[in-house]
């Protein structure tokens, strides 16, 4: 199988991972207007991705990436530890891991790799959370994906998520999330370089604001998504 191939397959928007349930915090935006145009979606996704995804989720998928390729299944499980500690809002933890597990059913379909299998059993076993960016990461190991297509990948699955939320939650239409996407492209470019050769000390998060409309979600009266 083609290598990128399989990389288009896992970042693709039909791959049943999960994420179509999430809004991972929009939907708390939108219903107190503070959300109400393409504009403030593509705001929305900006923050998103520059102080919470690259710097946390991308991060550790890429260290996971290189440990996965060393065979150091010990250094995956404490990626995938440290990325739970740092999901302060239990919502967004929560959509993490469902993603992760939801993804690691359907790999083990299709690939036999021996961390694979062994990180399977550690997660059967509750001895790791099996987030989806640490997953994505050992999946690259696996597919020998090269680092930068990976990284461009898993940011742009994640704003087409988003944005196939926004798509559901606000009359935008589908020209406009072609847009979005379009003009957050340089970002996605950048965002993955920077990523590029960080280490699992490079880690961190500052979003405040979304962790807190992630943590109203719950108490909304009427909700779409799971997150």
């Amino acid at each position: 199988m083609d290598k990128f191939l399989t990389l288009l397959q896992f970042a693709d928007g039909l791959f049943p991972a999960g994420a179509y349930a999430h809004s991972f915090g929009l939907e708390s935006y939108v219903q107190s207007g503070t959300v109400s145009s393409a504009e403030g979606v593509e705001h929305f996704l900006r923050t998103y991705l520059s102080s919470s995804v690259a710097p946390t989720d991308l991060v550790a998928l890429l260290c996971t990436w290189k440990a996965g390729t060393n065979g150091d299944l010990g250094a995956c499980i404490a990626l995938d530890d440290a990325l739970d500690a740092m999901k302060s809002a239990s919502e967004l933890r929560e959509a993490s891991r469902q993603m992760g597990r939801q993804t690691m059913r359907v790999v083990n379909h299709f690939a036999n790799h021996s961390l694979l299998s062994e990180f399977g059993v550690a997660v059967a076993a509750n001895l790791s959370p099996c987030h989806h960016a640490i997953v994505f990461g050992m999946i690259g190991a696996a597919m020998e994906w090269t680092g930068p297509e990976m990284a461009r990948a898993f940011l742009y699955s994640t704003s087409a998520a988003l944005v196939g939320a926004a798509l559901r939650l606000l009359p935008l239409g589908q020209l406009a999330g072609q847009r979005i996407l379009w003009n957050i492209g340089p970002l996605i470019a950048q965002l993955a370089e920077e990523a590029q050769g960080t280490t699992p000390e490079d880690m961190w998060s500052f979003a405040p604001a979304l962790e807190i409309a992630s943590m109203r979600h719950a108490t909304l009266e009427a909700r779409l998504f799971r997150s």
